[in-house]
């Protein structure tokens, strides 16, 4: 039995292991139709969060979700949206080729960057889009101060 060793510069061995992963990673794509790639990790549903002076606006993507079956919860400094996409039945003799859109239950906290008054928040659901408006608290709203004059 013979040992052949040999030595590589550091930078050939890290080349040759991201090669490896590489290689790996479309193994797993193609002989699992790509139930293990890093892509499919996503979180669910995405947000977007915006301002103006006196509130904020939280728009959530809940397509397939019914709004019954959307549970908000707030406090003064978050937003908790918790509910269930339900899986879509392709019938008994259903043979998939393709299965991406995800489904089963949800949690999804998103911070707020000042405190909201959570007795005004009000929620509507468009077109699968979810919105749901934060009136600030009073005290972190701007104020302006009118100058009086000692004259």
């Amino acid at each position: 039995m013979a040992v052949i060793r040999f030595q590589r510069p550091m930078n050939d061995i890290f080349a040759e292991m991201e090669r490896l992963r590489n290689e790996i990673d479309r193994i797993f794509q193609e002989g699992f139709g790509g139930m293990f790639t890093r892509e499919r990790a996503g979180v669910f549903p995405p947000v977007n969060v915006y301002e103006d002076k006196d509130r904020y606006v939280l728009t959530a993507e809940l397509p397939g979700v019914k709004p019954e079956d959307v549970e908000i919860t707030v406090t003064e400094e978050s937003v908790t949206l918790r509910g269930q996409r339900k899986q879509e039945d392709g019938g008994e003799k259903a043979n998939y080729h393709r299965r991406e859109r995800e489904y089963g239950s949800f949690r999804r906290v998103v911070s707020l960057p000042e405190r909201v008054d959570p007795n005004k928040v009000e929620a509507t659901s468009r077109h699968g889009i979810l919105y749901v408006t934060l009136p600030k608290a009073e005290d972190v709203k701007p104020r302006q101060i009118k100058v009086k004059s000692s004259d």
